[in-house]
């Protein structure tokens, strides 16, 4: 029995929160002081940075100078007429666009646009992008800059041991044999920066403007208002009430609809598994059908069903009840349950396929071992099914509780349209997701869209990552090996 004993000496998850909390503040002063300390070494550090730039060889200093000069004195002339091509290339870009839209960038512009003269004005816009893109040009340059000095010292040190002068034929060799890891991943890193990076800043930029309302309707320049589109979103009107009603909902919606479609799951993989069910293969089969259908129609269908001429209204009329306005503004709770039972029906399939195949792979060792020693089959799957099914299953359970705060699509496609009071512009089924669309979709609110974006981001990561560090998957990643 000792070998198949399976670990549970973790506190309950509420002890060990409150004991989190109740060390902030010693974290947050340790933080601090590890701050303070880094400062406090940063002379030290640059004495020494300093020092190590005094020592180093010719090539290597005339490298830091001149991107590529290094090269040439190392006579690797075409390498290093690469580099000086790049350095120029780079410099040509500043002087003709890059610097400019540095300057733009803070500017925002300085000439407001006027259709009844025929001004056309500065786009701010615009040069908010061009200038983020100006910034990620040079991060690239300096990279590229500091790659062109290591090469220089490497090439001088790898000389210094006697050996001949790598010539461009042999650099390139290397480049996609010793260093294919890197030329194979600078296509997908620069297309990373350019199709995800650029817009993630942008966006990130976007929450401290005030573009959106008048200046978008109005065609005025956007100005830079530091955190006034956060302190709206954390004040005590009608904007920040919303924002902490919308935000309260949402992590209910979250915590609810990630247990009830995992353990939903859970427990029809268990049922399935039991020896006594006939036609096992039809009945995991069947749910599966519901997944595969695609989720917005699956969405509209409930959403007739659940309307005022639908089937459901008119099997409760004809039985003598009264109808029901399943998704009306005064209707919060019916079309939130509604939302749930719409959201399990989507989800719970895909749950119950990764919990028949992990269970698959439980030692039933362990359950006979239970069993002699009286186990109740409830002790049996506190103690052994969902300890080895959640360890193995945690990521994924990260993944679907992320999924489940952003999901857009089960309220925008049931109750969308329906502004309740009380509420800014949103109803009270609205997750985050559906407020941010609202505002920046529907009334143009770009910036409170993007605040509210990096508000999620930051809740949803915050949380996904505190959990999984101290979950089992983590901590204990050897237990069932």
């Amino acid at each position: 029995m000792e070998n198949t004993e399976v670990y549970t000496g973790k506190k309950p998850l509420i002890k060990r929160l409150g004991g989190w909390f109740k060390n902030l503040p010693v974290r947050i002063g340790a933080f601090f002081k590890r701050i303070g300390l880094w400062f406090k070494s940063r002379p030290s550090a640059i004495a020494a940075w300093a020092q190590g730039i005094k020592r180093s060889p010719k090539p290597v200093k005339a490298s830091m100078c001149l991107m590529g000069l290094g090269q040439i004195m190392q006579r690797q002339i075409i390498k290093g007429i690469l580099f000086i091509l790049m350095f120029g290339g780079y410099v040509t870009y500043m002087v003709l666009a890059g610097g400019k839209a540095m300057y733009n960038f803070f500017s925002l512009g300085v000439v407001p646009p006027n259709p009844w003269l025929g001004i056309e004005g500065d786009n701010s816009v615009i040069m908010m992008l061009l200038g983020t893109l100006a910034f990620i040009i040079t991060g690239f340059f300096i990279a590229v800059h500091l790659a062109n000095i290591r090469d220089a010292r490497r090439t001088y040190e790898y000389v210094s041991r006697g050996n001949a002068t790598p010539d461009f034929r042999q650099s390139l060799a290397s480049m996609f044999d010793k260093y294919f890891y890197v030329t194979a991943l600078v296509l997908p890193i620069v297309g990373v920066f350019v199709f995800n990076i650029l817009p993630i800043i942008f966006m990130v930029f976007l929450a401290f403007t005030d573009y959106g309302g008048n200046v978008v309707l109005s065609g005025s320049l956007v100005s830079w208002i530091g955190f006034d589109n956060f302190s709206q979103l954390f004040s005590t009107g009608l904007m920040g009430s919303t924002f902490f009603k919308i935000l309260g909902w949402n992590l209910l919606w979250a915590v609810m609809s990630t247990a009830l479609n995992y353990f939903g799951g859970l427990a029809i993989a268990l049922l399935l598994n039991k020896k006594i069910v006939k036609g096992k293969k039809f009945w995991r089969a069947f749910p599966v059908l519901a997944f595969a259908v695609p989720g917005f129609i699956t969405l509209l269908a409930f959403k007739f069903m659940f309307s005022n001429q639908g089937p459901i209204n008119y099997y409760i009329e004809k039985f003598g009840g009264t109808g029901k306005l399943f998704f009306g503004i005064d209707s919060r709770w019916s079309a939130r349950l509604i939302g749930w039972l719409v959201n399990a029906w989507l989800s719970i399939p895909s749950s119950m396929l990764l919990a028949t195949g992990i269970l698959a792979n439980l030692n039933p060792d362990l359950y006979e071992a239970a069993r002699i020693d009286g186990a109740s089959a409830w002790v049996q799957f506190i103690k052994i099914t969902l300890p080895f099914v959640i360890f193995a299953t945690t990521p994924v359970l990260i993944g679907q509780f992320m999924g489940n705060f952003n999901n857009f699509g089960v309220f925008y496609f049931l109750r969308g349209g329906i502004i309740c009071d009380g509420y800014f512009l949103a109803s009270d089924t609205d997750l985050l997701i559906n407020w941010l669309y609202r505002l920046s979709i529907d009334q143009q609110y770009y910036s409170f869209g993007a605040a509210i974006s990096i508000i999620i981001f930051i809740i949803a990561s915050v949380i996904s990552l505190f959990v999984y560090v101290k979950s089992p998957s983590y901590s204990k990643e050897d237990m069932y090996r």
